[in-house]
């Protein structure tokens, strides 16, 4: 978490509810991924003289709590801390079942890049230029 996260030009939020976590939401650069490529696609060269791309990832929201303003609250704040960051430009991905986060993204005015069937299920690439 703090490797991948916090140490790392990164941010790791959780929303709460109760005392109990029912939301949360990361970023991460795009290099930092296991394995050496970002899954979505990120764009961050090292030794680049600047940050380029970052990942939001783990965006989830319990169905319970879900349209309670908790992914708007961390899209946003993640958009935010991206900014404060020098990133370019954000990469998601979501499933085309997920209709609840694509609606959430498209409001923020993130567009689709590509889709690409991974294991019978549609996985869609999605990203945010930021200046």
């Amino acid at each position: 978490m703090e490797d991948i996260y916090l140490r790392n030009n990164g941010e790791f939020l959780i929303g709460e509810l109760d005392r109990r976590i029912v939301a949360m939401g990361g970023l991460r650069r795009a290099d930092l991924i296991p394995g050496g490529r970002a899954r979505a696609y990120g764009g961050y060269a090292p030794g680049a003289p600047a940050l380029d791309a970052a990942e939001m990832v783990r965006l989830r929201v319990l169905p319970a709590v879900q349209r309670r303003g908790y992914g708007t609250a961390l899209v946003q704040a993640l958009e935010e801390r991206a900014t404060e960051y020098g990133y370019r430009i954000l990469r998601a991905d979501t499933t085309e079942l997920q209709t609840p986060a694509l609606a959430l993204y498209s409001k923020f005015g993130w567009t689709e890049t590509r889709r690409e069937s991974i294991g019978g299920i549609v996985n869609i690439y999605i990203q945010k230029l930021m200046r």
